[in-house]
């Protein structure tokens, strides 16, 4: 059980967690990529960063072993140019030095109501069985959910990579579009098309690669109890 005294603790350099969050993610898509890192969903990570969430010193900890910054790095303020280029290096390439396991949510110790003591030596009332049963269906079902959610996020991020590293194959097939624009003597008409073409493969790649984006945050935001 974690002493009042340090629960206290965490409540005052929060801040000061929450100030360093921030420096570390103020690239674009740096939250993104952070987030998947510590296997969070990018909006709830954003959550923390806006100050709508709390989070854990537990979690804080798992951040600089995840960049590889110095252990307390995060308790004590810092500016940009503070930020060891092997941790901005790990955010900026998405490459976790370490497996974050844990929570991000503060634990709060719970109040415990304990029941009647039983009277005369009898024994107090056993769990029904019935509802022994239900809890183990439950547990089975939200088992079942987190696999298959989990295999759904995987290929939601393995089509993202893909639509990510498309620009190489796009160019290639653009510059050879254009090879073939160059050696024929087409219409105004047919040439206009073709580039036409050509624009719009490229603009609709963005569009995709934003839907994909959020389809895995609303993914990996089902279930989530934090």
């Amino acid at each position: 059980m974690k002493d009042p005294a340090m629960e206290d603790s965490d409540e005052l350099l929060l801040p000061v967690w929450r100030a360093n969050l921030v420096l570390l993610t103020q690239e674009v898509g740096a939250a993104t990529r952070l987030a998947r890192m510590m296997t969070f969903s990018a909006s709830y990570l954003k959550l923390m960063l806006s100050g709508q969430r709390e989070f854990s010193e537990e979690f804080v900890r798992g951040i600089e072993a995840v960049t590889g910054l110095p252990n307390g790095w995060m308790d004590v303020p810092h500016t940009g140019e503070d930020i060891p280029p092997n941790a901005r290096e790990a955010i900026d390439n998405e490459q976790p030095l370490a497996r974050f396991r844990g929570t991000a949510h503060p634990v709060r110790k719970k109040t415990v109501l304990r029941p009647p003591e039983p009277i005369f030596g009898q024994p107090g009332p056993a769990k029904r069985l019935e509802e022994e049963t239900l809890d183990a269906e439950a547990h089975r079902r939200q088992a079942h959910f987190r696999k298959v959610r989990d295999l759904a996020v995987q290929d939601v991020r393995r089509f993202e990579r893909h639509l990510s590293h498309a620009p190489v194959e796009l160019a290639a097939m653009r510059a050879k579009v254009e090879d073939v624009i160059a050696a024929a003597e087409l219409d105004d008409r047919i040439q206009a098309d073709l580039e036409g073409r050509l624009e719009q493969i490229e603009k609709h790649r963005h569009v995709l690669l934003r839907h994909v984006e959020r389809l895995q945050a609303l993914l990996g935001q089902l279930g989530e109890t934090e």
